[in-house]
């Protein structure tokens, strides 16, 4: 397979198909087209998609609260993982939001998703409490991690 250079970009209403493409492999309860759809709408929200050529091959959703920006969403499609393409989003995020300096970065994983949380501590995020049976599949548990504005990048 020839190496394709990745762009990431604002997601846009148009990329609503491929979106939920990546959801449904990625999350056995998978966000429907309806709560992208909002997310994309709103202004307190910056939604990500990287791009291989025109092909989307993963995305992150984010949200502006009172004190954080809450990561609330980050898939990448499974033949694509372990290429750095959550890592990308990611970054791009935190150049995005560089001057809010007084917003930190939250976000909920299970607490079974090891990879997930070692690609989060290496970008600077720390375990900072649980959410008993957040998961609605199997009542897993969800780890809260947090990013300080100021982390290093």
């Amino acid at each position: 397979m020839t190496a394709v250079a990745l762009r990431v970009r604002s997601l846009e209403l148009r990329d609503l198909s491929a979106i939920e493409s990546i959801e449904k492999l990625a999350y056995p309860t998978p966000w429907s087209r309806s709560m992208f759809a909002s997310e994309l709408a709103k202004p307190t929200s910056i939604c990500l998609g990287a791009f291989e050529g025109d092909e989307l091959v993963g995305y992150v959703i984010n949200s502006r609260y009172v004190d954080a920006w809450h990561v609330m969403n980050v898939a990448v499609a499974p033949d694509r993982h372990r290429r750095g393409i959550a890592t990308a989003l990611l970054r791009r995020l935190f150049e995005l939001t560089l001057d809010d300096e007084r917003r930190g970065y939250t976000l909920e994983v299970r607490i079974s998703n090891v990879g997930a949380i070692r690609l989060y501590e290496q970008l600077g995020f720390e375990a900072r409490g649980i959410r008993r049976g957040y998961y609605t599949d199997n009542r897993e548990d969800a780890l809260i991690m947090w990013r300080d504005a100021a982390a290093a990048q």
